[in-house]
Formats: structure tokens, sequence, C-alpha cells
């Protein structure tokens, strides 16, 4: 009778998982070319809750910061270019993420070995989320970006639904100002090079 019972409650959980919306975000799925589509472009870093201690010490010395992804779809590989203010100063770092599509992650090599990040789409295409050894409570990890330089209330909700839903507290979360930003005057000097670039080709 209890096997049956048990089998019955087991045969719900699904059920219950679709059932509960922060917690069915939480599941990376396959990487194909229109989520790459989708990634594409300008986003903006708005939070994050990291518990490897490098992530964390890191996320904190960030005031604001965006980047922007340029797919390379025949290798699987995502030129990442990023511009950080950090201590009020503009910092701008360019490196390659490596796509698995079949687990849904984006890797770079950082800190001494390769970071997975798995890629969590919302119901939103405006937003995604990078969850980080979320298995591993010691070291568990949740970012959040969006393609515009704040979130709105409902983007901010399903952040923290999702870091509840991970096992972890609010208070761990680290936000970005936009209004610290002091990287405008360097993309705008790129954009200018890029486009002379263009008209030179």
């Amino acid at each position: 009778m209890a096997l049956s019972w048990a089998l019955a409650v087991l045969s719900l959980l699904p059920l219950l998982e679709a059932q509960s919306p922060e917690c069915a975000n939480l599941t990376a799925a396959p990487i194909t070319n229109a989520t790459l589509d989708q990634l594409s472009g300008k986003w903006f870093y708005i939070a994050s809750a990291f518990r490897y201690p490098e992530f964390n010490e890191s996320s904190r010395t960030i005031q604001a910061a965006f980047f922007y992804f340029d797919i390379n779809y025949t290798e699987d590989k995502i030129l990442l270019r990023e511009y950080l203010t950090i201590g009020n100063q503009c910092v701008y770092n360019s490196s390659y993420l490596n796509v698995q599509r079949e687990n849904g992650s984006l890797s770079k090599h950082e800190f001494g070995k390769e970071q997975v990040g798995y890629l969590l789409l919302t119901k939103d295409p405006t937003t995604f989320m990078l969850a980080f050894s979320p298995k591993d409570e010691q070291n568990m990890g949740l970012s959040f970006y969006t393609d515009k330089p704040q979130a709105t209330q409902e983007q901010m909700r399903e952040f923290h639904e999702a870091i509840m839903c991970m096992g972890m507290q609010k208070s761990e979360i680290v936000y970005s100002d936009e209004k610290q930003d002091v990287c405008g005057p360097l993309e705008k000097e790129h954009q200018e090079e890029k486009q002379k670039e263009n008209e030179g080709s």
C-alpha cells in the first residue's frame, strides 16, 4: 500500500513542478539557433547572488555593467564585449564564451577553471538568467540580465522567485545601478570606430 502511495505521489511531482511557475523556469533547455538569435545584441547586468567566493567578491565591485553578445553560429561561440563600471572607472573586456547546445549552457575560462552558466530563459524574451552550480549549496549563483538599463517590477519579481526557488535568500542579492555607469563615452567611441571600419571595407 505504501509503495503504491509513493508511486502516486512521485507521478504527481512533475505536475506540481509544472504548476510552480517560478521553479519551472529553472531548468536549462537545449540551445537552438533561435535561442542564439534571442541572445544576440546588447544586454544590461541587473543583479546577482553568488555563493562562489570569487564571483561574490567580483560582483560586489561592479557598480554597473552592460555587454554585447556577437554570435558565431558555426563555431558555437559568442564574442562577449563587456563594459564594466568599477571604482568609478570604465573597464572594457572582450572574450569568448563557448556554447554547449545540448545542456543549455555557456562557459568561459575564469578564476583558473572552466566556469559554466546554465542559460535560463523566462517567458519574457527581454530577460535571461544564468545559473551557476545550481546543485551545489556552497557555490551556487544566479545572475539576471535585461535588454533595458532598468528592470520592471514584474521582471524583478521573476528573478526574486527564481532566487528563492534555488534555495537562496533575497538578502544575498547584489544589485547594479545604471546611474553609476561611466562607460557610455567608450561605447560611443567603439561604435564610431566600427562604423568607420564598415565604411572603409
